[in-house]
C-alpha cells in the first residue's frame, strides 16, 4: 500500500491508500512548525492506531506547498518505514498540461485528479483551503487558469484578530440570512458570502468558455459549503491526495485501480 503525505499550510494530511482508495487517513495542524523529533513522536502514535495497515506500507509519496517541511517530513517517515519517499511537484509528468513556474503541488494534484477520475469533461476543482482556489481544466488535460482568493478560516481569523468585539464563531448554516446577533450576523456573512462568491465564480467562468463544467470540491471546509449550492456536483475531501496517489503511480509507472 502507499502512504501519500500532502502538506498544507493548514494542515498535513496522511492517507494509506491502494490505488485511490483510501483505506485510513488523519491530519495534523502544519502549525507551529514542528522539528524531526517532534514529528517522530506523532507519527510513531498515529503508527500504533494502524499497526496492520502500517506493515503493509510499501511505497511513500510526497507532495508539499510547505518547502522547509518537506524535507523533515521525509527525512523522518524514510527512517520510521524504511522506505525512500518520491516527491512529487508541478513537474511531474502526466497528461496534465501547463506553463506555469509557480503553481503549487496541491493545485497541480488537484488538476491531476480530476483528469484522470472524470474524464472526457472540462472541470473545475474548488479548493476550501488556507486560500480558495478553483482550477480549470480542459477534456484534453490542458490547464485553462486559476483563481486565488482568501480561504474562508483566512478571512475569518484576519476579521477576528483585526476588530474588538467580533468573536470566534463555528461555521455553520445560520438560520436566516439577515442575523439577529453578531454570532449569526457572522455566520451569515462568512457561509452565505463565499458561497455567492463561489457560485459567481462558478458561472463567470461557465460564461467565459461559453461551457458547462463539472465542478468538484475539496479542503477543510469544503463538505460545509458543497450542502450550501446546488453548484458543486461533488465534494471529495480526499481529492488531493488522491491525485498524489495517481502521480506516484505515473512516475513508477505503475497501474492505479479506481
Amino acid at each position: 500500500m502507499l502512504l501519500a503525505v500532502n502538506i498544507g499550510n493548514s494542515n498535513i494530511r496522511f492517507a494509506i491508500m491502494n490505488g485511490v482508495k483510501v483505506k485510513y487517513s488523519w491530519t495534523i495542524s502544519t502549525k507551529p512548525y514542528k522539528t524531526a523529533g517532534e514529528f517522530q513522536l506523532i507519527f510513531q502514535n498515529y503508527a500504533h492506531q494502524f499497526e496492520e495497515l502500517n506493515n503493509e506500507i510499501t511505497d511513500i509519496v510526497i507532495g508539499s506547498v510547505v518547502p522547509h517541511q518537506t524535507l523533515i517530513i521525509s527525512k523522518v517517515l524514510e527512517k520510521a518505514l524504511d522506505i525512500e519517499p518520491l516527491i512529487v511537484n508541478r513537474n511531474t509528468l502526466s497528461q496534465v498540461k501547463h506553463s506555469s513556474n509557480q503553481m503549487g503541488t496541491d493545485l497541480y494534484a488537484n488538476a491531476v485528479a480530476a483528469h484522470y477520475l472524470f474524464p472526457n469533461k472540462k472541470k473545475i476543482i474548488i479548493d476550501f483551503g488556507t486560500a480558495l482556489t478553483l482550477t480549470g481544466i480542459e477534456e484534453t488535460g490542458q490547464m485553462i487558469g486559476v483563481i486565488i482568493a482568501p480561504g474562508v478560516i483566512t478571512s475569518l481569523n484576519a476579521l477576528v484578530s483585526d476588530t474588538a468585539q467580533l468573536p470566534e464563531i463555528e461555521l455553520k448554516k445560520p438560520k436566516a440570512t439577515l442575523g439577529m446577533d453578531t454570532e449569526t450576523c457572522m455566520q451569515s456573512g462568512i457561509m452565505y458570502g463565499y458561497t455567492a462568491m463561489v457560485e459567481g465564480l462558478i458561472e463567470r467562468i461557465k460564461n467565459d468558455y461559453k461551457s458547462d463544467f463539472y465542478v468538484i470540491s475539496t479542503g477543510g471546509v469544503g463538505t460545509i459549503f458543497s450542502e450550501l449550492t446546488n453548484k458543486i456536483n461533488l465534494n471529495d475531501k480526499y481529492h488531493t491526495i488522491k491525485g498524489l496517489s495517481i502521480l506516484y503511480h505515473l512516475h513508477h509507472k505503475k497501474d492505479f485501480s479506481f
